[in-house]
């Protein structure tokens, strides 16, 4: 698998902002981390360590968080030109780790204060920028508030109607919507434009109610014509993907020490992004690829920092007795 591009092919928009990641539990005194964040920079981060040219839409606080994060998008190569600076105040994420790595997260962002991830405005983004890319990524996440979720929906016309590629994680978080109701109602605006789906087994059961998953991707294809690709993390127990004109496949996880799985969703999507959509790998070898990237992630702290880019990758999987041809 070789990446081969100068032109940016995935922009990813939506929420940036810093997680404060609690090493400890809360109390007096305890360990806290700062962190970069935010599902869609993740994933902008996730494609440029792969080798690819990414783009990131959104908007920062004129503070030193928001300086912060947009030296970051630029560390790792990811073009920052569409990223505006509020006056307003960097969105924050609080992020517990329990002693498993699992992650709780409470937000400081609409509705309970305005920062500056939500006031990005349909004026603020220069559409045509978008024409030569190949893939949107958004979340459901950017589309909780205004004015960011009519931004969002602009773009995400502007994509449809330009024949790009629409990729929608929902990123479902109940702190930031207004009612359950309200997200549902944007999630369905969400599919409804969606070429390829990725989300996780907990997204699953909190939106639909089952674990059975195999009936949800099912459900989904039937009521969304449009969408093609339909991915399940299922963390620990692996990932599942059925298109609608390439099969389907699951691949179990693979076992690492985890010390922290934020951002290991956002790691497996910008890898099958990158392995499925962009390189034209075959399904199954693009979900242990992406299973790959996703279990490196969890090795370290932080949604970024064990991102890792092509050669640990191929390490790790030579490591597994896998081997993929370039």
């Amino acid at each position: 698998m070789c990446p081969h591009s100068e032109t940016i092919e995935i922009y990813s928009i939506g929420e940036i902002l810093v997680d404060m990641i609690f090493k400890s539990e809360v109390k007096e005194g305890g360990i806290v981390e700062i962190h970069f964040g935010g599902a869609p920079a993740n994933v902008a981060v996730g494609v440029a360590r792969l080798g690819h040219k990414a783009g990131f839409i959104g908007a920062v606080g004129s503070d030193s968080f928001g300086d912060f994060l947009i030296r970051t998008l630029r560390e790792n190569g990811v073009d920052a030109s569409l990223v505006k600076v509020k006056k307003a105040r960097t969105t924050l994420a609080i992020v517990t780790v329990d002693p498993s790595g699992e992650r709780k997260f409470f937000f400081y962002r609409k509705p309970w204060t305005e920062t500056a991830d939500t006031m990005l405005t349909p004026d603020d983004v220069q559409l045509e920028m978008l024409k030569q890319s190949k893939i949107i990524h958004f979340t459901g996440f950017s589309m909780s508030q205004p004015p960011f979720s009519n931004t969002v929906e602009k773009i995400l016309d502007y994509a449809v109607s330009n024949r790009l590629s629409v990729s929608y994680d929902p990123t479902f978080r109940e702190d930031i919507w207004f009612s359950k109701e309200d997200f549902l109602s944007k999630h369905d605006t969400a599919l409804r434009h969606a070429n390829i789906v990725s989300l996780s087994i907990d997204e699953i059961q909190a939106i639909y109610g089952t674990i059975d998953y195999r009936k949800i991707v099912e459900k989904l294809f039937s009521s969304y014509p449009n969408i093609n690709v339909i991915a399940v993390r299922l963390g620990s127990k692996g990932a599942y993907v059925k298109t609608r004109f390439d099969g389907e496949a699951y691949r179990d996880a693979f076992k690492v020490r985890a010390v922290d799985t934020t951002g290991a969703g956002d790691a497996w999507t910008a890898a099958f992004l990158v392995s499925y959509v962009l390189e034209k790998i075959d399904l199954e070898n693009a979900i242990t690829f992406a299973n790959a990237v996703a279990a490196i992630k969890c090795t370290g702290y932080g949604a970024i920092t064990a991102l890792p880019n092509r050669e640990k990758v191929k390490q790790f999987l030579e490591e597994n007795n896998i081997f993929f041809k370039n």
